[in-house]
C-alpha cells in the first residue's frame, strides 16, 4: 500500500481514515464510500465479525461484506482494510487501531462511521480507548422513520437503540468509554422503551 495521505473534513479537521464499524446495516459502508468519494477520507478500514444480530444478513462477517459493498462501488481494492474479529464497539475501535499500527500508520485523527444512533456510542468508546487521535463522527442522516424502513425491522432498530443510550448510561462507570450529559428526555424515553419491552440488546446492570 502507498503511504497514507491526509485529507480535511467540512470544518477543517484533518482526517486519515474512515473506519466503518460493522453492524448489520449496510448503509454504513455507503456512507464510508460516499465521504471516499467526496474526498474527505483517502483510505478506509472496514471492521467487524458477524454477531447474533447480523449472521443471517451476513455470514461472512461484517467486515468482509462491507469491503464487498464498497468495491461494488467503485472504491479502489488497495485503499480498503478489513478486520474480522471485533464483536463490540470496543473492539472494532482497538482492532482498528492495532491493524493500523501492524502496518507502521501513526494515526493522528479518524472518521468514525456508524449507524445513525450509535455516532455517541462510537465517539464516547474511541475517546476512551484512542485518546491521542481526533475523533470525527458520521453516519446516514436519516430520521427515525425514515432509518427504520430502510433496515426494514423496527423491532430490531429499537432494540439496538435502547440498547446504545443504555450503554452510554452505564460503560462509562466500567471503564469502557468516556463520560458523556445525556439529556432528560433521552433518558426518559429509553427508560419507557426498555419498560415497554424493547430490551433484546441490553447488558447486564
Amino acid at each position: 500500500m502507498e503511504p497514507h495521505r491526509t485529507t480535511c473534513t467540512a470544518d477543517g479537521t484533518v482526517v486519515e481514515f474512515a473506519v466503518g464499524l460493522g453492524s448489520h446495516d449496510l448503509g454504513v459502508a455507503d456512507v464510508t464510500v460516499e465521504l471516499y468519494r467526496r474526498g474527505m477520507a483517502p483510505l478506509i478500514v472496514f471492521t467487524g465479525a458477524t454477531s447474533p444480530t447480523t449472521r443471517d444478513r451476513m455470514p461472512r462477517d461484517e467486515a468482509v461484506h462491507y469491503r464487498e459493498r464498497a468495491l461494488e462501488g467503485g472504491v479502489p481494492e488497495e485503499v480498503v482494510l478489513v478486520e474480522t474479529r471485533a464483536r463490540n464497539t470496543g473492539q472494532n475501535v482497538r482492532f482498528s487501531r492495532e491493524l493500523l499500527a501492524e502496518r507502521g500508520v501513526d494515526v493522528s485523527s479518524v472518521l468514525l462511521v456508524s449507524k445513525p444512533y450509535e455516532e455517541r456510542r462510537a465517539y464516547a468508546t474511541a475517546r476512551r480507548l484512542w485518546p491521542e487521535a481526533k475523533v470525527v463522527c458520521a453516519s446516514a442522516p436519516l430520521a427515525l422513520g425514515a432509518y427504520v424502513e430502510s433496515v426494514g425491522d423496527a423491532r430490531l432498530v429499537l432494540d439496538m437503540l435502547v440498547g446504545a443510550v443504555q450503554r452510554l448510561i452505564v460503560y462509562p462507570a466500567r471503564g469502557f468509554m468516556i463520560e458523556q450529559e445525556i439529556p432528560g428526555t433521552v433518558v426518559a424515553a429509553y427508560e419507557r422503551l426498555r419498560d415497554a419491552g424493547f430490551t433484546g440488546r441490553l447488558v447486564p446492570e
